[in-house]
């Protein structure tokens, strides 16, 4: 099942896709621009020069294997784009994704940046601002300053109104890093400094602002995409509750702690806000789930999720292939009506982690890899083949495992029967963790929240 496409519309002008990202997510967004006669263009960094998936296809090698010396140089990476004759980019997930400067400066030198204007990404980009215009655009946003924080002062002064449990995030951060929880008052000035320090150490700003931390939540977002002539529809929600310190492990859909009343407004209304901002894409509105039932807007993220093919899986929709025609300057040509999700769809994430040791990063060379047979049901994501050295310098993400079926109960195990069939050997991997979860009675039972890995003591 697709979603219709005008066929009134110009032919894309993109001959040439300059992908400017590595691993799972450039093997991903090549094999779309290879069904629609693209030609895609790795770039790789001097760590990368033999990865399975760019072996005789065209290859720009950016420069040492430090991600500052290459995947996270924006004018390298332009001047790249430039010398291989591409006429537009595509980002990925992770690097230079979410940097509205990078966008800026392909835009300055001819190559199309296929993602949000560089000033709606600045714009969510910042936390704070960020709040303040989805709450301005009619989301229910969580308690907090409006704006970063000033000194300890006005920390406690929030803290008094706001009420404890705390938690102090970076304005410029991401991935759980800047990152801290303030309990007492007592905990405030430590936490307010370790936080700032973190958070320039990371992002190189040290502002952070507070919110009222949400314990025992649930984390769910929504998918939309935008064209740039005001059209947005949204393709329902992902929940991505099982985490392990902010990192998600787990993503499924449609979330199994929302019923259709609710899930449908809030749909509607992350669908609304990225029209109010002048959204164009694919995004993510990223929603925190509290107690009461009350959905609050977290952040957004401006470009295609690692968790994506969930709901590609329950739309027939090819997410990178509609950045594509978006970015080309393509009108959707079709309505919310079009979108029709079916079934239950649940992805894991491998990584080389070894969960038996904290999750120390397992990198090293695959002497055995044997994926389970993809079929119409199960969906493997991939950048890894036998001889692969995982290399230290990256994300640890090897696999995506997704599964789809008509219920729940059958997605998990048409999951599980795929993650038996998995075989890696040489690193270790997160698989079996997996199989922990998707067994375990508190997953299946829909007992668990953000604070603990369900079926993980």
């Amino acid at each position: 099942m697709t979603a219709p496409v005008r066929t009134d519309a110009p032919p894309l002008t993109f001959r040439r896709v300059f992908i400017a990202n590595r691993g799972e997510v450039a093997a991903r967004v090549a094999r779309t621009c290879d069904a629609h006669g693209i030609t895609p263009v790795f770039a790789v960094s001097e760590a990368d020069r033999d990865v399975p998936y760019a072996r005789g296809r065209e290859t720009v090698c950016l420069g040492p294997a430090r991600s500052a010396d290459s995947y996270l140089d924006a004018m390298r990476v332009v001047q790249a784009a430039k010398q291989a004759g591409c006429s537009a980019l595509h980002p990925g997930w992770g690097f230079l994704s979410e940097n509205p400067r990078f966008a800026a400066l392909c835009e300055a030198h001819g190559i199309t940046f296929i993602g949000p204007p560089p000033h709606v990404t600045a714009l969510m980009g910042k936390k704070t601002p960020a709040k303040r215009a989805m709450a301005e655009a009619g989301l229910p946003v969580i308690p907090g300053s409006d704006g970063v924080l000033g000194d300890i002062a006005e920390l406690e002064q929030l803290a008094g109104r706001i009420g404890f449990p705390l938690l102090i995030k970076a304005e410029s951060g991401g991935g759980g890093r800047g990152m801290r929880i303030a309990r007492s008052p007592a905990e405030l000035a430590e936490a307010f400094a370790s936080a700032q320090q973190e958070a320039q150490g990371a992002f190189g700003d040290p502002r952070v602002y507070v919110e009222k931390l949400i314990e025992g939540g649930r984390h769910v977002e929504i998918q939309i995409l935008a064209d740039r002539y005001g059209n947005v529809v949204h393709l329902g929600e992902r929940d991505c509750t099982v985490q392990r310190k902010h990192q998600k492990l787990l993503e499924e859909s449609p979330s199994p702690s929302l019923d259709d009343t609710a899930r449908a407004r809030i749909c509607e209304l992350a669908a609304r806000a990225a029209g109010a901002i002048g959204y164009v894409g694919a995004g993510t509105m990223e929603m925190l789930l509290d107690q009461d039932g009350e959905l609050r807007f977290m952040e957004m993220n401006t470009r295609l999720q690692v968790e994506h093919p969930v709901t590609e899986m329950r739309t027939g929709v090819d997410l990178v292939w509609e950045q594509l025609r978006i970015a080309a300057g393509h009108p959707l040509g079709y309505t919310q009506a079009a979108i029709a999700p079916r079934g239950h769809s649940i992805e894991c994430r491998i990584n080389a982690e070894d969960p038996d040791d904290d999750f120390r990063p397992s990198p090293g060379t695959i002497t055995r890899w044997q994926p389970p047979p993809a079929s119409d049901d199960l969906r493997i994501e991939t950048h890894v083949a036998a001889g692969y050295t995982v290399p230290p310098h990256y994300d640890s993400l090897i696999c995506k495992l997704i599964a789809h079926a008509p219920t729940r109960a059958e997605a998990i195990e048409r999951l599980l029967g795929g993650l038996a069939e998995l075989r890696c050997e040489g690193i270790r991997t997160t698989a079996a963790l997996h199989q922990r979860v998707l067994g375990s009675a508190e997953f299946r039972d829909n007992r668990y929240d953000t604070r603990a890995i369900p079926g993980v003591p």
